[in-house]
């Protein structure tokens, strides 16, 4: 006989054992259900800790950027981005690791750790691509000696000067759009570098011009996940169509952007991708030529005498709809 409830219930010895062993399941079910919780928002505190939820504005420029993992439920991926100003503009990164999800991450935290250094000490891009190129190889020596001649990053790294005027430093990742007055422009000036880690760097570095970002005008990086996802019957994501949709409207926020082409994507995948995708959308919020500190200014004197800097965490990494 067992008690349960304030109940006595008679149930033989097969029921007896019975009983004692579904009740030791359902514990180390929950046990593990609780480990799989904690395990998340670890893996969700170490994603904010290195792949930081970037501020509404940087420089003069409104910015807003998302990540999806291939890895389901998993809050970390292969992908990484980030956007600083510095005395000589507002520089931007956006790669994307060889793999994807947590084997990836380790990989990610190298390369952004070191891009938030070189951002502000380089001169030029080409310095900055540099110090990446180092910093990457003694991660992958250190890290995966087996198999380092077989990992590598793909990256573009994009400088917005004061004036608006873009440059660019690429290194086999896809070149990022323009929308401008209604109309999207895929910019891919020259033939990209080889990714990192496949191919030393040449002597000679140079950057190629993206044109100018006029106010208003809108950039939107992206990694492969995005132009390579794929739907049931296996086509495309038809990027450049969905953006031009979002360009017809005319000039919208980054974040109305970001959630338009973030639902397009995760409706053409049903659901989690087949790679990490990365979204980043940069634009120009007409005050460029006055730098972070003028545009700080000239927004308190339009405010009379609060800024208008907007919510704050206007600019959290989304996540797909359930």
């Amino acid at each position: 006989m067992i008690r349960f409830r304030g109940r006595v219930c008679s149930l033989g010895l097969p029921g007896a054992v019975f009983f004692v062993v579904g009740t030791g399941l359902i514990l180390h079910v929950r046990t593990l259900v609780r480990e799989l919780r904690q395990l998340r928002r670890v893996a969700a505190a170490a994603q904010n800790a290195v792949l930081r939820p970037l501020p509404p504005r940087i420089g003069g420029l409104d910015v807003a950027a998302a990540q999806l993992s291939a890895e389901h439920g998993a809050a970390v991926g292969g992908d990484l981005y980030e956007v600083v100003a510095t005395e000589r503009g507002v520089r931007a990164v956006m790669g994307d690791v060889r793999g994807h999800g947590i084997g990836a991450f380790g990989t990610v935290a190298a390369v952004l750790g070191c891009f938030r250094e070189a951002a502000y000490d380089e001169e030029d891009l080409g310095g900055v691509l540099r110090r990446l190129e180092r910093a990457l190889d003694r991660h992958l020596r250190q890290e995966h000696p087996a198999s380092v001649a077989e990992e590598f990053v793909t990256l573009l790294l994009v400088e917005i000067r004061a004036d608006g005027e873009m440059v660019a430093l690429n290194c086999g990742h896809p070149w990022p759009y323009r929308l401008s007055g209604g109309r999207v422009e895929q910019l891919a000036p020259a033939d990209p570098y080889p990714p990192l880690g496949v191919f030393p760097l040449p002597d000679v570095l140079s950057t190629v011009g993206l044109g100018h970002l006029p106010p208003g005008d809108t950039l939107f990086l992206h990694t492969d996940g995005a132009q390579d996802a794929r739907d049931a019957r296996g086509r495309f994501f038809p990027l450049p169509f969905v953006l031009a949709g979002v360009a017809r409207e005319g000039p919208l926020a980054p974040q109305a952007v970001l959630r338009r082409v973030q639902n397009a994507l995760v409706d053409h995948c049903q659901g989690t991708p087949a790679d990490d995708i990365a979204l980043l959308v940069l634009r120009n919020g007409g005050c460029m030529p006055s730098g972070v500190r003028g545009c700080v200014d000239l927004r308190l004197s339009r405010a009379g005498a609060t800024s208008d800097d907007g919510p704050a965490g206007d600019n959290q990494p989304l996540t797909p709809p359930r």
